[in-house]
């Protein structure tokens, strides 16, 4: 109860005080039943060298900074974290001799006060990461794995983001629209099942990857439909498949989100999910957005030009996916429980085959690869108020996202 009623009042140096004092464990400040009466060893935030020994002095986990102390390196049994502060040290001192790469002398007796700082706020930073990524991977709800990596600058967690599954209609309007007929097809691949009633062709192949032509919109079964979970034509409803990690770029771009497996071509990837709201909210929204030159406005303009779906401050994995001139991801318009035709969920499918460790992107208007849609974010003209200049790096780079 005090972990989560006090944090925002006292600092977490006072609250671990005050748990230790009471007998209390409490995980999100770092107090365990491991380490209420014993110490552990968090990160290492200095180092010297007296009468020939070396030094560390120690964060201990789940207790204050004025409990750091200075131990010998023989009492420490923490090789990889001997390893972490090695090698942000030697990060810092490369960035200061503009890349050039210096291996620290050992018989240097102390850290210069900088290098300290830098190697304290590298490790925070790891830690404060880690718990991202246990938070994002608690609150989603497919197979696949969420990873975070930052290994270019001192960039935490985003501080105004909330990782959600689906949508999130604004105040006023309603996303319940359940649909009033299923299937009661034994094998949805050859009978006529929800995509014929809606009058268009089954979207997938029997490899489960999409054989419809971008513009043509996805009706998979729904809650209604007698067929089980593993239909041939359930796939975006099994949510992402695939481990994928959100990274820091280098190129500027801020965040953006890298595939940890191998994707086949025309597969399923992730849905774009976040904030609905209406067209008139999406304008004013834009103007500040234009100001801060970045995109998150999804105009849902399938059949009409209602709503829009704003990743800004809540969304999932796609919220920080970039943008490409040549990208590897298409968007397709999807419809499973709800029918709503301004209401359409938003899939996007792999272009051609991912390799593991490749960026994932898709164009912010649709161009490029053979899109006949009109979906687009910030794609109409009353929104195109300021340019923004695109840092895509690709042959075929229009120069602008807009």
């Amino acid at each position: 109860i005090v972990a989560w009623c006090v944090p925002c009042l006292v600092s977490l140096d006072t609250l671990q005080e005050l748990c230790r004092k009471e007998k209390l464990t409490c995980k999100s400040i770092g107090i365990t039943k491991r380490n209420l009466n014993n110490y552990e060893v968090e990160y290492l935030c200095d180092y010297k060298v007296v009468k020939d020994m070396k030094y560390y002095l120690v964060k201990w986990k789940g207790w204050p900074d004025s409990t750091n102390t200075w131990e010998p390196l023989q009492n420490l049994k923490c090789p990889l974290l001997l390893q972490q502060f090695s090698n942000d040290r030697h990060n810092y001192l490369s960035q200061v001799k503009k890349g050039k790469a210096i291996i620290p002398k050992d018989n240097n007796k102390a850290l210069k006060p900088a290098v300290a700082e830098y190697i304290v706020k590298k490790a925070k930073q790891r830690i404060a990461l880690q718990r991202w990524q246990d938070e994002l991977n608690r609150r989603k709800n497919h197979k696949g794995m969420i990873f975070v990596e930052n290994t270019v600058d001192l960039e935490g967690p985003p501080s105004d983001f909330y990782y959600i599954n689906e949508y999130k209609p604004a105040p006023g309007i309603s996303l319940v629209n359940e649909a009033t007929f299923g299937c009661s097809c034994t094998d949805c691949y050859f009978e006529k099942c929800c995509p014929a009633e809606a009058g268009v062709l089954l979207a997938y192949n029997k490899n489960q990857q999409i054989r419809i032509p971008p513009g043509t919109p996805i009706y998979e079964c729904n809650s209604r439909c007698r067929c089980g979970p593993d239909c041939p034509n359930r796939i975006v409803q099994k949510g992402t498949q695939y481990s994928l990690c959100i990274f820091r770029t280098s190129n500027g771009c801020g965040w953006g989100v890298k595939t940890l497996m191998k994707i086949k071509k025309m597969s399923f990837v992730m849905e774009y999910v976040g904030e609905v709201i209406t067209s008139e909210e999406a304008e004013r929204r834009g103007q500040l957005y234009d100001n801060k030159g970045i995109t998150y406005l999804f105009d849902l303009d399938y059949e009409s030009d209602e709503f829009t779906v704003d990743a800004a401050r809540y969304g999932n994995v796609s919220h920080f996916v970039n943008h490409s001139c040549d990208p590897n991801l298409q968007v397709f318009n999807v419809f499973i429980d709800n029918l709503d035709t301004r209401l359409p969920r938003i899939a996007l499918f792999s272009t051609r085959t991912i390799n593991a460790g490749e960026e994932l992107t898709f164009d912010y208007q649709m161009k490029g690869s053979g899109d006949v849609s009109s979906d687009s974010i910030d794609h109409s003209p009353a929104k195109k108020r300021i340019r923004t200049v695109c840092k895509c790096g690709a042959v075929t780079c229009r120069g602008y996202l807009n």
